[in-house]
Formats: C-alpha cells, sequence, structure tokens
C-alpha cells in the first residue's frame, strides 16, 4: 500500500494496526473471518470504478461486457453450490438482502415471525427498532426457558394464531442446529412462505455439517463474509417462481448499482468454498466449537443450552461473578476479541448484559485445532478471573501473541 502511505499516513497506519491486531490477536467474535488473499484482491480491484444499474445483458449503462459476466459467473457458482434455482448476488449486506425479501413477497402490514433478538433473532427479523419490525407487523418466537432450544410446538401454536405471512428462520446467537424441516412443516400448515437466514451457517452448510435448508425454504438469503470467508456483502437465493420478484425488490426497489467489486470477491468466495479443503475447515469450525466448549464447561462456565452443535457458544457469565461487558473487556486486554451479548431471559440490560457471543470460524482459518481451543479456554478463565488485573492480563496478551505467530491469518503478511 506505497501509494496509500504517502497519499494519507494517518488512514495508512490505522490500517496497518488493524493488520497487526488481526495478526496478534485471538478473534472469538463468530460473524468475523479471515478472507483469503485472492478475495481481498478481488474486492479491492478496479471494478470499484465501475457503476453498473441494472442485471447481466439488462443494463441501464453501456460498457458493461465484462461485468455482466462477471455477475454470471458468481450467479452460477451460487446457485450450483447452494443448490437452488435462482441467485441475486448485488445486496450490499444481510440486512438489505431481508428487507428485499419482505419488500417482494409482503404487503406492509402483512405478519412476520422470527426468533426474538434477546433469544439468538437478527434486528431484521422483525424486532421492534428495526424498520422491519415497523412497516410489517412482528410476531418473535423464543427459546424455551429451560433447555434454551426452539420450542417448535410454540412455533405451531403461534403461526396458527397469527397466520404470517413469512416465517423466519436463522438468528445471530442461536448455538444449535437449524431444523429447517420442521419450521417447513409449520410453514405448509399455514400457508405461510419460508425465509431461511443462514448468513452464519453458510459455510457450515456448505461443508455438509449442517443442514441444507434449499429443500425446504422458498428463500433463502445470507451474507457472504462469516462462515463462508468471503466479501462482505450477500446473497437471496430462491425458487424461480419468486425470482422476479426478489429481483425487482432488490433493483430497482432498495438499491442503485451493485457494488462490482464485491460481486467479483463473492465469485472468488464461491470458488474457494466449492473445495475440498473448504469442507475440511467446515468440519473443523465445528470440531473447534464442540472442543472449546468442552474446556469452558470443565472451567465452570455456564453455556446457553449447554454447548454447541455449529461454530457459536454463548455464555452466560452470571456464575463467574462477572457482567457480559466487563469480560469481553478483560479479554480484549489478554488478547482475546469477543462481543457482550444478552442470553434468554436475561435480566440485565441489552448495554451491558450477562452474556458474551464466541465462535471459532477466524481461528479455524488459521489452522488451530482442538488443542489451541482447550488452550484458549484456558486463557478465558484466566482472564475473566483477573478481570481488572491488567498486568495479569498483558501476560497472557503476550502468551496469545505468541500463539498467534505459529498460525498465519490468510490473507495477512507474516510478522
Amino acid at each position: 500500500m506505497d501509494e496509500l502511505k504517502r497519499t494519507d499516513p494517518e488512514i495508512f497506519k490505522l490500517i496497518k494496526d488493524e493488520e497487526r491486531y488481526e495478526i496478534d490477536s485471538i478473534r472469538l467474535i463468530p460473524s468475523e473471518n479471515y478472507a483469503s488473499k485472492a478475495v481481498l484482491e478481488a474486492t479491492g480491484s478496479i471494478l470499484t470504478n465501475k457503476y453498473s444499474e441494472g442485471y447481466p445483458g439488462r443494463r441501464y449503462y453501456e460498457g458493461q461486457r465484462y461485468i455482466d459476466q462477471i455477475e454470471t459467473v458468481a450467479i452460477e457458482r451460487a446457485k450450483a453450490l447452494f443448490k437452488v434455482d435462482h441467485a441475486n448476488v448485488q445486496p450490499y449486506s444481510g440486512s438489505p438482502a431481508n428487507l428485499a425479501v419482505y419488500f417482494a413477497l409482503a404487503e406492509p402490514g402483512n405478519t412476520i415471525i422470527g426468533l426474538s433478538v434477546p433469544h439468538g433473532g437478527h434486528l431484521t427479523h422483525g424486532w421492534n427498532v428495526s424498520v422491519t419490525g415497523k412497516v410489517w407487523r412482528s410476531v418473535q418466537y423464543g427459546v424455551d426457558r429451560e433447555t434454551h432450544r426452539i420450542d417448535f410446538d410454540l412455533v405451531r401454536d403461534m403461526a396458527k394464531k397469527e397466520r404470517p405471512k413469512i416465517i423466519i428462520t436463522g438468528g445471530t446467537a442461536y448455538p444449535r442446529l437449524w431444523d429447517f424441516a420442521k419450521f417447513s412443516e409449520i410453514a405448509k400448515e399455514v400457508g405461510a412462505l419460508l425465509l431461511a437466514d443462514i448468513s452464519h451457517v453458510a459455510g457450515l452448510i456448505v461443508g455438509g455439517v449442517h443442514p441444507d435448508p434449499a429443500p425446504y425454504a422458498d428463500v433463502i438469503t445470507t451474507t457472504t463474509h462469516k462462515t463462508l470467508r468471503g466479501p462482505r456483502g450477500a446473497m437471496i437465493l430462491c425458487r424461480n417462481a419468486h425470482a422476479d420478484a426478489i429481483d425487482r425488490a432488490v433493483f430497482p426497489g432498495l438499491q442503485g448499482g451493485p457494488h462490482n467489486h464485491t460481486t467479483a470477491a463473492i465469485a472468488v468466495t464461491l470458488k474457494e468454498a466449492a473445495t475440498p479443503d473448504f469442507k475440511r475447515y467446515a468440519v473443523q469450525i465445528v470440531r473447534n466449537a464442540k472442543a472449546l466448549a468442552e474446556e469452558l464447561l470443565a472451567r465452570g462456565f455456564q453455556l446457553v443450552s449447554g454447548g454447541t452443535d455449529n461454530h457459536l457458544i454463548l455464555i452466560d457469565l452470571t456464575s463467574k461473578k462477572v457482567i457480559g461487558r466487563k469480560g469481553a473487556q478483560a479479554l480484549d486486554k489478554a488478547g482475546i476479541v469477543t462481543n457482550y451479548n444478552t442470553v434468554p431471559y436475561d435480566p440485565r440490560r441489552p448495554f451491558s448484559p450477562s452474556g458474551l457471543r464466541i465462535g471459532t470460524p477466524a481461528v479455524t482459518s488459521r489452522g488451530m485445532g482442538e488443542a489451541e481451543m482447550h488452550q484458549i479456554g484456558k486463557w478465558m478463565d484466566e482472564a475473566v478471573e483477573k478481570a481488572g488485573d491488567d498486568a495479569a492480563l498483558a501476560k497472557i496478551a503476550g502468551e496469545v501473541r505468541e500463539m498467534c505467530r505459529k498460525f498465519p491469518a490468510p490473507g495477512l503478511p507474516t510478522l
């Protein structure tokens, strides 16, 4: 980045500082990962110079001969990888992708049903502070108070009572598998469409370690980073019956020109995700999450639902007598990056909740395995115990850096 260094040394320095931070820390935020060098190069390419309103073969600008080919490649790779009829690769992120689905398939005021945010759902699944909870009538289901798993009897009863236009599966803090078949049964019973938001588990689905929504969902949305390990973008996958409505909702309904550099990077990501190496990575994500959960349980941590089936672990720190924010801050000082998070039926406020949300995609991308997960669990226990002791946390951070240097981060230089 010589030219950036010359033109804007302030921004150059901040980027290099972040680069070192990503190299020297154990990144356990489950929505973060490391993109490959090829994905980074496509994202930073000259394609950012282009403006391309419309779709391949139907643009409002001339000079799209190469852009059309790039987007077509991305579309065809998405359809093949996820086994769907139609793919739209233009949404800027997961939030407008979900918004586009509601805009396409429901009228304002129609009822949608999704998992509540305090129980692990996403804002765009109809939460009241989101536009999706204001334009559409939203009803939220939750998890069982004892098991912290989705109660399908409750979902069915709710769906029969509310008669929703769309039922939404997926979330940001649910550590168990999504049973798309059961959700599909309920949707069919009440004449609803089923939207599967697989943003967190798309890479696990591709890798064969999570159930596949394609046979059951009418529409699938996903971001292209997280476990899929691509750029910050999104896709909408659907059956042919909904293709035209989805495309019109994305453009011209919600967006103008697509981000062509992101489209190219999505295409690269999808090619990488079709390889045997990617499948091995997806399998290891789950193995690592289970190993880390095992270590935390052995050290007295309370885990929501008692463990994990996917890439994600939700910790209730109440038994450790530390609130979520304080725990996350202590871990950050120790070189372990997490985010504080609400837990189901949390008695505390969202800005100061009881829990931590962690996941294993990024550490798995670095090549870490079960042995490293047990060590990470040990450091997490020490850091939470030593919250407030900056010297002790700095010592752990030094040990973390030493281990991180043994596992180079994809796409980043080796220090």
